[in-house]
């Protein structure tokens, strides 16, 4: 653990020179004018540089969920723009927050380790945006490369105010520090989701199994990875977890 914080340090202080924030910036110029749900926040990263976030408060709010999408992709796109507005039809209000980004053409190995400090950063700076706003009851929600991103964040910081952890779509399986999650975690997968996340369930179900009570695994029959025609079911199991663990 400490080689791994050393080394997320060393990385937080290197030029992020290959990360792409004129596309964070393009998508912003094309996202917020069109936003029907919720409205655009500028939070800012410990570096001093801005980024999109977009907050729909809930009309009676259960709670507040901050949303992190996977890779290369903006956060109001496909799924998570998909489930941040039926989230918060449902009684939660959404902070869905924009991930660092590479390159169109990059994979994942190109975002792992050198954009995650910033990830976590951000992760860190929504939650505290929406405490400072008096929001008692936070989860996190996340979807394929931002679970990892998540899993990071908790192995990472000593203190995190989310009180539960929906995992969507983990490509893999937990690492050995979320086997003493202080939260209660809920993973979920698609019945045609990608192979590793397919194969590596009955692991994540060992690990859920040693969470805090509430937690559980759910898998979303007919899903593929991006829950395309079945985003209604994965809301619904979302939400009602939610519900039965924060409380």
């Amino acid at each position: 653990m400490l080689a791994r914080l050393a080394l997320l340090a060393l990385l937080a202080a290197l030029p992020a020179a290959a990360q792409d924030y004129a596309r964070e910036k393009r998508w912003a110029d094309e996202v917020v004018p069109g936003l029907v749900v919720g409205d655009a926040v500028w939070l800012e990263t410990a570096a001093g540089r801005r980024y999109l976030a977009i907050h729909a408060p809930a009309a009676k709010p259960k709670g507040a969920v901050v949303i992190v999408h996977g890779i290369g992709v903006h956060p109001d796109h496909g799924v998570i723009g998909v489930l941040r507005s039926k989230l918060t039809d449902l009684g939660w209000t959404t902070l869905s927050v924009q991930m660092p980004v590479q390159a169109a053409d990059a994979r994942s190995e190109a975002y792992y380790p050198a954009l995650f400090p910033e990830a976590i950063d951000r992760i860190a700076r929504a939650a505290a945006w929406l405490e400072a706003r008096g929001e008692k009851k936070i989860a996190l929600v996340t979807h394929s490369l931002g679970s990892w991103m998540a899993n990071e964040y908790f192995d990472t910081v000593e203190r995190s105010p989310f009180a539960a952890w929906a995992c969507l779509g983990l490509t893999g399986g937990y690492s050995l520090a979320t086997w003493g999650s202080p939260r209660p975690i809920l993973d979920v997968y698609g019945e045609r989701d990608l192979e590793p996340s397919v194969s590596a369930a009955w692991r994540r179900r060992i690990t859920v199994g040693m969470a805090p009570e509430g937690s559980r695994q759910a898998m979303i029959a007919g899903a593929d990875h991006f829950y395309a025609g079945r985003e209604d079911e994965l809301a619904r199991t979302v939400s009602d977890w939610l519900g039965s663990v924060l409380r």
